[in-house]
């Protein structure tokens, strides 16, 4: 994949563009973002886990509605 220079590169490259001062901000939202994603990975792992070994589906209440059959309207 990509290798030590490279990787050095690219982040010498994204410091130039950025710019020092907004690479605080920067960290810090890709930071919040892992996090965010870790935990949802983590939950959608854990659902899983628990209906595969219930052998349940996931149900969701609602009502039936009927509609008309536009084919009987003519």
């Amino acid at each position: 994949m990509f290798g030590l220079s490279e990787l050095a590169l690219i982040l010498v490259v994204v410091i130039v563009v950025v710019g020092i001062k907004k690479l605080p901000e920067l960290t810090r939202s890709a930071g919040k973002a892992a996090r965010i994603f870790k935990s949802e990975a983590k939950a959608l792992k854990e659902e899983g886990s628990t209906g595969a070994s219930s052998g349940e589906g996931r149900v969701v209440p609602g009502a039936v509605v009927e509609r008309d059959d536009p084919s009987a309207r003519s």
